[in-house]
């Protein structure tokens, strides 16, 4: 019987493991991209709308608001119905506000399509299930946050080619106004391939799909016995999945924050271009390209050389360094200096992100659908008090100085998630076995 991976072949789609973490990386670059499309186009689209600050930090707050429900059910959705179903699903839903987002004619439309748009933002903790369920403990971290931080390069990309490809339009003889709503379909085009080639080359776990397990009285490993609502319950009864929930809107939350508002914020405070605010943006979420796996990568060689508590430790250290990092981003005095701190808080807080998720998988093995789903969901909350902090603040500088702060302080929730002994020797014990 196929048995989970215990080691990451990057060039191989021979095995079910591997085909899964590339498909699933990829899902989730294609759903990224599609989520923060409209960020980086935003300085043209508020002229079109002709968007108060208000109506501005209303869309930014909508961007990320539904995710947290959305995460909150695709998570269990997965224990029930398998990650390879949950994001066929996803991803063809997903696709209708992205393409409708094109065809708003008001800021009322346009806020209601950017809401249904952050659904795809749930598609992180699909990606987070299916490779937790593919790989043994001594490189789910690293394979977990690999995933991630590839697919988390979408968001990055997103900043740097839509002001391109708009401009490209334009280029071709169309108004300005034409050109963002053709460059705003690309996306939603990219979710429906990719959902067709993620349901017909991917399978649940190592043994095969959910559905033809359970009828041939199988158990799978990783999803409640009962179901969704199960994994859920067993979930929110842990307090480590809150001590998470907050550290992960402390990291995971600030970095989609950063990506709606840094495009604007470069052209309105440093007076850039469309297209360097775009790059300048774009270089944040390009970090994820490997400072996401490398948190993982270094939880996994810290609880190597120690125990499970070393990956607690080393999420505590690097969500100092993120909130010193903002701190130091909402006080630069130019533009250069502001790229400058936004890459050394950027490292940190995808750091945090990856080291975040190769702490999940040993949180409640019964549960990690929930799990995954609750902790998941905690980004998008921060994202979205980080919104509502910025609109009742109105000062974008005031509001990432505050953040910074709040940040540094979430640390602690970090140490207070520590596992007991009991706990710490059950993993070293089963990453042995899996060896």
């Amino acid at each position: 019987m196929a048995t989970k991976a215990t080691s990451i072949k990057l060039f191989s789609i021979s095995t079910p493991q591997m085909r899964a973490f590339h498909l699933t990386w990829m899902a989730f670059f294609v759903c990224f991209f599609a989520w923060f499309a409209c960020a980086p186009l935003m300085p043209v689209i508020k002229g079109e709308f002709g968007l108060s600050v208000a109506q501005i930090a209303n869309i930014n707050i909508a961007a990320v608001a539904i995710t947290i429900l959305v995460r909150l059910v695709v998570g269990p959705l997965c224990d029930h119905f398998g990650p390879r179903k949950t994001y066929t699903g996803l991803l063809l839903l997903g696709s209708i506000p992205v393409i409708g987002v094109a065809f708003a004619q008001s800021y009322e439309s346009f806020l209601f399509f950017r809401l249904g748009i952050g659904a795809a933002g749930a598609s992180f903790v699909i990606t987070q299930y299916h490779t937790s369920v593919m790989f043994a403990p001594k490189v789910v971290g690293t394979a977990n946050a690999a995933a991630a931080g590839w697919g988390n390069a979408g968001g990055g990309v997103a900043q740097a080619v839509m002001p391109l490809l708009m401009t490209a339009m334009v280029m071709l003889g169309v108004s300005e106004g034409f050109g963002w709503r053709a460059a705003l379909i690309v996306p939603g085009v990219l979710m429906i391939v990719m959902a067709g080639v993620y349901y017909r080359y991917t399978q649940d776990c190592p043994q095969g799909n959910f559905s033809e397990l359970r009828a041939a009285g199988i158990a799978i490993d990783g999803g409640a016995k009962k179901g969704g609502w199960e994994s859920f319950k067993l979930a929110s009864a842990n307090y480590r999945v809150w001590l998470l929930f907050i550290t992960y809107g402390a990291c995971f939350g600030i970095e989609i924050f950063i990506h709606n508002i840094a495009a604007i914020y470069y052209v309105d405070h440093f007076k850039l271009t469309l297209a360097q605010a775009g790059m300048a943006a774009g270089s944040f979420g390009l970090l994820a390209l490997f400072a996401r796996a490398l948190g993982g990568w270094v939880s996994d060689k810290f609880a190597a050389i120690g125990n499970l508590n070393n990956r607690v430790t080393l999420l505590f250290v690097l969500m100092l360094g993120e909130g010193a990092g903002l701190l130091m981003f909402a006080n630069a005095g130019t533009a250069a200096l502001a790229i400058g701190a936004m890459l050394v808080f950027g490292l940190f807080t995808h750091m945090a992100c990856g080291a975040t998720y190769a702490i999940v998988p040993f949180v409640d093995k019964r549960a990690l659908g929930g799990v995954a789903g609750i902790i998941g969901a905690g980004g998008n909350v921060g994202a979205v008090a980080a919104g509502f902090l910025m609109k009742g603040l109105g000062n974008t500088q005031q509001t990432l100085s505050i953040l910074g702060i709040v940040v540094a302080a979430s640390a602690l929730c970090a140490l207070a998630a520590r596992f007991s002994s009991s706990a710490v020797e059950e993993t070293a014990i089963a990453s042995k076995l899996a060896a």
